[in-house]
């Protein structure tokens, strides 16, 4: 009988010389992509609403890997979406990976939640990711080839309160997601939805300062493995990054 091949064994791609779109690219998980990409050969496009976080980052890591794009634009527009893919491929000449990964919260009740907090988290972590999304996909398919990363919550599989907005639109994301691996896989272009649950960045750390840092995980061990799924042949369509201690999981 044959035997089965290790882990090490199964195929792989290398990411050199890729271009990737990232977007919140600045700090948290967007750094620790960014930073991780950068140190695989990755051309990076920094994609981040605050200008002077996205040049820095970029000055810090010229040199090291692949080539950075520094861009600030708001993700909930979708003109600004479509200029940053244009912006990208400018620069590159090509866009192999797309991440979504901007996105914002208001911890708020139902009864406080204004309509502009409301249309504010859905534009940002839902539409944002669509549009950005549909533009790249165009490119992905002039080039027969393209990977598209949706990084979604814990929030996408169990609720808690007063969160409505962010719930409604981390399960929008993991089924939009699910619903553009159907619609692409045809031309050639794969589709992760990324799960993650709580990680020590300042999504969570400045809005909760009391809360047990012992249950987070690295943002560094998160892009690892968003990084892997990159290297892989084959289609990973979803997966789940925990801390072992999460508390958002059974």
């Amino acid at each position: 009988m044959q035997a089965s091949p290790s882990i090490a064994s199964l195929p792989s791609q290398s990411l050199a010389g890729k271009v990737a779109l990232v977007t919140g690219g600045a700090s948290g998980l967007g750094e620790a992509l960014c930073r991780q990409l950068n140190e695989a050969g990755v051309h990076v496009a920094i994609a981040d609403i605050q200008a002077e976080k996205a040049r820095s980052l970029a000055q810090s890591l010229h040199g090291n890997g692949g080539d950075t794009l520094p861009m600030s634009f708001d993700i909930s527009i979708p003109s600004a979406a479509e200029q940053a893919v244009e912006e990208t491929m400018t620069r590159f000449g090509r866009l192999d990976v797309l991440i979504n990964n901007a996105g914002t919260d208001k911890t708020l009740s139902m009864s406080e939640l204004t309509t502009e907090d409301w249309l504010r988290v859905i534009n940002t972590n839902l539409n944002g990711p669509f549009f950005l999304a549909k533009y790249a996909s165009e490119h992905m398919k002039t080039a027969g080839s393209g990977h598209i990363i949706n990084i979604s919550s814990t929030a996408a599989k169990r609720c808690w309160p007063n969160a409505s907005a962010y719930h409604a639109s981390k399960w929008g994301l993991l089924g939009l997601s699910h619903a553009m691996h159907a619609e692409l896989r045809q031309h050639n272009i794969k589709v992760t939805g990324v799960v993650v649950g709580g990680m020590r960045t300042p999504f969570l750390l400045d809005r909760f300062p009391d809360i047990d840092v012992s249950t987070l995980q690295d943002p560094m061990d998160a892009a690892r493995a968003v990084l892997s799924v990159l290297t892989q042949a084959s289609v990973i369509a979803e997966i789940t990054i925990l801390p072992m201690q999460e508390t958002s999981w059974p």
